[in-house]
């Protein structure tokens, strides 16, 4: 379970470590981030919004997002059927699972994010060590 304290440590340490690099490279890296990184806001909205899974494609978990969707729909299209009930007990625990992470929204976007700014800061600090050799 992700604990808000400790996704923002790891942001804080994380963004510690772009401070003490050059300023052409905390450039770079902060470029990059503003088109990589994810909005809270917009991951709950779109998990309150109830259509199910759009939320995991935002932060570009296809594989989730495409379950998520598959078993929703599966839920809607058994309410046309005899099985009605079994219909309703789909939506009902999609529904329960999903809340979790509507009201996690915050730091599961943040653990996101900060998995963005690792990612991003180690190829800027790669390329860094490359230029430095050269």
């Amino acid at each position: 379970m992700l604990l808000l304290d400790e996704v923002n440590a790891e942001e804080e340490r994380i963004r510690k470590l772009v401070r003490e690099l050059p300023e052409d490279k905390r450039f770079a890296f902060f470029k990059e981030t503003e088109k990589q990184l994810k909005d809270p806001d917009t991951y709950a909205v779109l998990n309150y919004l109830f259509i199910a899974g759009l939320h995991h494609f935002y932060l570009g978990n296809w594989v989730r997002g495409l379950i998520n969707l598959v078993v929703f729909l599966t839920g809607i299209v058994m309410l046309f059927t005899p099985m009605i009930v079994v219909g309703i007990l789909v939506i009902i625990a999609i529904s329960v699972i999903e809340l979790y992470a509507l009201f996690r929204a915050q730091a599961i976007v943040q653990a996101h994010n900060n998995a963005v700014m690792k990612r991003i800061y180690e190829k800027v600090t790669k390329n860094c060590l490359r230029t430095r050799m050269d």
